[in-house]
């Protein structure tokens, strides 16, 4: 006789309570909300005024960026938020027995077409996170939690998109 292996998740319904009380918590300890295209902008800014110094004091996005965030962008509440849910994730699968390197698909796809595609939605979604002035965690979760319109909207489309993609893309993990 074989013993079924199931995996335990956190309910859904008590893991976005949870979400909500970190989204309050952020806002009270820090005064703003989530958010992680900010971390990752950092990130870049910083990346380029090392490697490039010329380029980044001839750009008007960096000069800019450098106005609107004096001293070390690295020192910005984002990044260390980010590092906290990177830090963070990795310890919940540790204690879990979840940590694993491997590529989760469909049978009916290749590890590459999985990661191709995981890669390329990442960079549209990072891409649009710009052009929105955010990313779901800033502009939708925590415009949402100050009651703007903004944050609704953003919300919908985001969800109204992925409703009306999934359609194209499901085999990819059905």
């Amino acid at each position: 006789m074989s013993e079924v292996k199931t995996t335990k998740y956190l309910n859904p319904y008590v893991g976005g309570v949870l979400l909500g009380l970190v989204l309050l918590t952020a806002n009270f300890v820090s005064g703003r909300g989530l958010g992680a295209s900010g971390a990752i902008k950092s990130a870049v800014v910083t990346t380029v005024k090392t490697v490039m110094p010329s380029h980044a004091e001839n750009s008007a996005f960096y000069n800019e960026y450098n106005e609107s965030h004096p001293g070390n962008p690295m020192k910005s509440w984002l990044v260390f938020e980010m590092l906290g849910v990177l830090i963070g994730g990795f310890l919940s699968g540790a204690f879990a027995k979840r940590l694993k390197f491997k590529v989760e698909h469909s049978p009916k796809i290749t590890s590459k077409r999985r990661i191709m595609f995981a890669v390329l939605g990442g960079i549209l979604f990072g891409f649009g996170s710009q052009l929105g002035r955010g990313c779901t965690s800033g502009s939708a979760l925590s415009g949402m939690a100050v009651l703007s319109v903004g944050g609704f909207i953003t919300m919908a489309f985001i969800f109204g998109t992925a409703f009306a993609l999934a359609y194209f893309f499901r085999k990819n993990w059905i």
